[in-house]
């Protein structure tokens, strides 16, 4: 009976701890789905606010906009192609490897545009753009060359399999359309014509025509002088006698 209990007992505690183990999981993805939905929506109005921005304020910081602008939507853009490329293609792996060296760069150019925006001192604003507008078009030029890369090695895999499937294809169709390329039945032809007889050798076709259903049935053929009949010899006959020679 003690045995019985034990036994009940670890199940019972074997479903709570599975049980909790569960609904950690779901909580966490819970989590991390609200939280992936507060960035992106963080991200939209914060993209929405550097685009309003670049268009009402004049100067350096609306310049200072137009490049935050730039600089997200280039490495968001990049980080997104990678990302859906890697699943189809392992090789693309070493290029989220150099993706994420680049991003370290990018997210420091964005903060410091960022506390660039609130700059009071606008002389000060206007010596620094030349910089950031160099540090800013180098690493959107990176992270463009990576996505384009990545598209375009994309794009030249869907070629070659359409190229290979469009051949099979083309196999496929010509099979089944075996009847218009095959050999049409050979109609028949005449009988070639026999050679000339050799010289020397019997006429055997009066007419010349050398066709072989025009030459006559060969006839049995008879002796010029029919031999005389052997009488029979009966044994009350007298011998012949011989003819005197005298």
């Amino acid at each position: 009976m003690a045995t019985v209990i034990t036994v009940i007992a670890l199940l019972f505690l074997l479903f709570v701890v599975l049980g909790a183990y569960a609904t950690v999981k779901v909580v966490g993805a819970a989590k991390r789905g609200v939280d992936r939905t507060l960035d992106q929506a963080r991200r939209t109005v914060e993209d929405h606010t550097l685009r309003a921005k670049s268009f009402t304020q004049p100067g350096p910081a609306g310049e200072i906009a137009q490049l935050r602008l730039r600089l997200r939507t280039s490495m968001r853009a990049t980080q997104d192609a990678l990302r859906s490329g890697v699943a189809e293609d392992e090789s693309l792996k070493e290029s989220i490897g150099l993706f994420e060296r680049l991003s370290a760069h990018g997210l420091e150019l964005d903060r410091d545009l960022k506390r660039l925006e609130s700059e009071p001192d606008r002389a000060t604003l206007a010596e620094r753009l030349p910089g950031l507008r160099e540090r800013t078009e180098r690493i959107t030029k990176s992270a463009d060359s990576l996505r384009w890369a990545a598209r375009d090695r994309a794009g030249r895999f869907a070629q070659d399999d359409l190229d290979s499937l469009s051949a099979q294809i083309d196999v496929e169709a010509g099979a089944l359309r075996h009847w218009t390329t095959a050999d049409p039945t050979p109609t028949p032809t005449s009988a070639p014509w026999p050679e000339a007889p050799a010289a020397g050798a019997p006429a055997d076709d009066p007419t010349g025509s050398g066709s072989p259903w025009s030459r006559p049935a060969a006839e049995p053929t008879q002796p010029a002088i029919t031999p005389p009949l052997r009488r029979p010899a009966y044994p009350w006959q007298k011998k012949p006698r011989p003819e005197s020679t005298t």
